[in-house]
């Protein structure tokens, strides 16, 4: 594509700057509805996928079918944009200038700021829905950054005690300094758990793309010979998470089964969000198997952690847990801040463990585009947002 004048060159493989300039300046004219939508879609490349296939699946917001054999090859097209997205600084910072972005990311986090996080909290909690914290921003290259982060979260760590809030916290490595010195890392890592011990809080090790993994890990066994009260995530969409889900469980470890955001090659990860699906399944079964084999214990510190929105999944892994005979606190059901609400709501009414994760900070879009790329029906809320609330 061409630079628009007096810009350097951007490149642009998807198309996707060219239609997000189209639709930045289309957003300050909420007259142009109908334009403004047309634009949004026609920045796809509609011989990949056909527009009004895709207007109808923004429209309703819903998965769509198949091709008959299972594929969804059409909504990887739009994933890999959005993730190629998140990691464009013009993108950001064309995005964070715009009227709208608040707006739209107001769905999935409650503000910027820890206070309206703990806030956010709270109020679930009075739905008997309990909370993990993370505070965004990763890869942290300055050692002043890092020791800014830590006194942050020991700060929030003695916030959620004095309010006495059914909250865990989420953070990853290279927030603690990791690319900058790996010990230094883990000596954060260790402070922070501890402290989160001695308030009787549950700290988790969130993961990342495939080239921490094994860092991630090793730096996890390491705290967790000497803190129970720790537990790692992993992402189903990479082929070695079977084997790493093994050991992990061997050790005791409680687990946070995710799908995975990062854009990964199919040599490292399934490319088919149904194979992706399948084999979370396949691995949250694995982890409910191993629970009822421990006489119905789950990792150390409380319960698993499935954290997914597919209702579908949701309901084939209580099915199973209903096979095996475990015990109904042998996991939670975790979810984002902001997507399924009222299945929260209806999950905890029933009696379900459920627990929503609520992120907080400045740092937030390349998170913000990782979310809507999980799951693109959420560009759909997103489009429709902006045109009529």
């Amino acid at each position: 594509m061409a630079a628009p004048q007096g810009k350097v060159t951007v490149l642009d493989p998807y198309g996707f700057v060219d239609g997000c300039q189209r639709w930045f300046q289309l957003q300050e004219d909420t007259t142009l509805i109908a334009l403004r939508l047309d634009m949004a879609l026609r920045s796809l490349d509609t011989s990949l996928l056909p527009s009004a296939y895709f207007r109808a699946y923004l429209l309703c917001d819903r998965q769509p079918p198949s091709d008959g054999n299972g594929s969804y090859e059409h909504m990887s097209i739009l994933r890999n944009a959005l993730l190629w997205g998140s990691q464009n600084k013009w993108l950001e910072r064309q995005f964070r200038q715009r009227r709208f972005a608040k707006r739209a990311i107001s769905r999935f986090m409650p503000g910027e700021d820890v206070t309206s996080a703990l806030d956010a909290a709270e109020n679930l909690g009075e739905s008997n829905i309990a909370s993990i914290l993370t505070r965004l921003g990763e890869n942290v290259n300055s050692m002043a950054e890092v020791g800014e982060v830590v006194a942050h979260y020991m700060r929030v760590l003695d916030k959620v005690r004095e309010r006495q809030i059914d909250t865990h916290i989420s953070v990853k490595l290279t927030q603690l300094g990791l690319d900058i010195d790996k010990r230094a890392s883990f000596v954060n890592l260790e402070r922070l758990i501890e402290r989160a011990g001695e308030l009787d809080t549950f700290f988790w090790i969130d993961m990342e793309a495939s080239e921490y993994v094994d860092i991630t890990l090793e730096q996890y066994h390491e705290a967790r010979q000497r803190f129970p009260n720790v537990g790692v995530c992993v992402q189903a969409y990479l082929y070695r998470t079977k084997d790493d889900l093994t050991k992990l469980l061997d050790a005791g470890s409680c687990i946070r089964l995710v799908k995975g955001a990062y854009n990964e090659p199919p040599s490292l990860a399934f490319p088919r969000k149904q194979d992706v699906d399948e084999n979370y399944f396949a691995l949250a079964r694995q982890v409910l198997e191993h629970t009822v084999s421990a006489n119905g214990h789950s990792g150390a510190g409380g319960p698993h952690a499935m954290a997914t929105h597919d209702l579908r999944l949701i309901d084939r892994i209580r099915g199973a847990a209903t096979q095996l005979n475990a015990q109904r606190t042998a996991f939670e059901v975790s979810m984002l801040y902001g997507i399924r609400a009222q299945e929260q709501q209806s999950l905890a009414a029933a009696a379900v463990p459920t627990r929503v994760l609520i992120s907080y900070g400045e740092s937030w879009f390349p998170w913000y585009m990782r979310r809507l790329a999980e799951r693109p029906a959420n560009v759909g809320f997103v489009i429709r947002s902006m045109m009529w609330r």
